[in-house]
């Protein structure tokens, strides 16, 4: 097995809270596909709760019970979202003073040349 690039940070919990994390250099392993898959699952679900939000917050007859239970779905969506994006974020390389791209480099040849 090759080295560990580091832990992927799971969209699931353990029973008591905890974040779970994947060690794998792999990211196509079956777990791995399986994150991927929640995921989607995941922040699909949350596009369609946003649009039923929309409709909820616009509909004069919505009562107390029904936006408490709207602010709790949302909530679970964000939290989703959000372990969602420190997961991808932890997963994009990093770039050290000097690593990256030389932002303000025209590339040879597209500045002056006639």
């Amino acid at each position: 097995m090759g080295a560990v690039t580091g832990l992927r940070l799971l969209p699931w919990s353990d029973p008591d809270g905890k974040p779970c994390y994947l060690a794998s250099d792999d990211g196509n392993s079956p777990l791995s596909r399986r994150a991927d898959a929640i995921e989607a699952v995941q922040m699909s679900m949350g596009v369609e709760l946003l649009r039923h939000a929309r409709a909820l917050l616009g509909a004069p007859t919505a009562d107390a019970r029904e936006l408490r239970y709207l602010a709790d779905r949302l909530c679970e969506a964000l939290r989703d979202a959000l372990r969602v994006a420190e997961s991808r974020g932890a997963r994009l390389p990093s770039y050290d003073e000097g690593d990256g791209p030389d932002v303000g480099a025209a590339p040879s040849g597209a500045a002056g040349s006639s």
